[in-house]
């Protein structure tokens, strides 16, 4: 029997989200590859791969407001071609390193409201999984009805392919290692917070911080609550956060295999 895991390579990841257009290639290979293991060791295993867009992204998108509607369209050009480019060279050395990516663009079937993912083609990313293929999805630009534009998260896209495709796990592997008390690249105070759920879900988001850098679909806080309240509507749903800095990590949470981070929970 499969089973079906959403993988997501935080924009945090594989850029350097404090430098516009910088790639980080040598430790986008290697996860390429763990990927690529995990697939070999476990044939039952189905993905659906993701990424977020990082500088390429964020800080263009920034700059022109795209996240909450546009007067110069050119900005949404700009940040459209900026996602798209940085989906090629992600695709490129997935593709190079054996993992038969292929690349689903959002912004081409997505409409959202008011900042809210509503709609977007589910078919395509059926049927690749269907022929053994890893569909590979990006946070991008929509369309919006109300606002104009807005910017479509990676996180949004999963919670809203989770609700038609069912997969078990959801694993963010961003820079850091999971979700901290505080922004652990500033405050050496920093705690992790090993897990969350209804229980000390409020708590959580309270000290919560913005991200590290220019992020413009709300930093580690709205991936928290999205999950979290993704996790009670679907009630079999777990997402693990953790560090896909450390080699060895994404292939293990892939796997299955305990690993440090934190896992988000009904």
């Amino acid at each position: 029997m499969t089973e079906l895991v959403f993988l997501k390579l935080g924009g945090s990841l594989i850029t350097d989200k404090r430098r516009p257009g910088v790639f980080r290639r040598r430790l986008t290979r290697r996860l390429a590859r763990e990927v690529r293991e995990a697939l070999k060791n476990r044939p039952d295993l189905q993905l659906v791969l993701g990424h977020g867009a990082g500088s390429f992204g964020h800080i263009v998108a920034h700059k022109y407001h795209v996240q909450t509607g546009v007067t110069n369209w050119m900005g949404y050009a700009e940040t459209s071609a900026m996602a798209n480019h940085l989906n090629r060279l992600v695709a490129g050395i997935f593709l190079t390193e054996g993992v038969p990516v292929v690349s689903v663009q959002p912004s081409a079937s997505a409409q959202a409201t008011a900042g809210r993912l509503v709609s977007m083609a589910e078919w395509p990313v059926e049927e690749l999984l269907r022929h053994g293929l890893v569909p590979l999805v990006y946070g991008d630009v929509a369309l919006d009805t109300e606002w104009g534009t807005t910017i479509i998260s990676t996180e949004m896209i999963f919670a809203y392919l989770a609700r038609a495709l069912h997969p078990s796990r959801i694993i963010l592997a961003g820079e850091v290692n999971g979700v901290f008390t505080s922004d652990p690249n500033k405050d050496p105070r920093a705690q992790p917070i090993p897990e969350i759920s209804r229980a000390n879900a409020a708590q959580v988001i309270q000290v919560l911080s913005g991200s590290h850098g220019v992020d413009v679909t709300g930093g580690m806080a709205s991936k928290v609550m999205l999950m979290l309240a993704l996790v009670r509507e679907l009630g079999d749903l777990r997402v693990a956060l953790l560090s896909g800095i450390h080699p060895g990590r994404v292939r293990a949470a892939l796997l299955g295999e305990p690993v440090r981070g934190t896992v988000i929970h009904p």
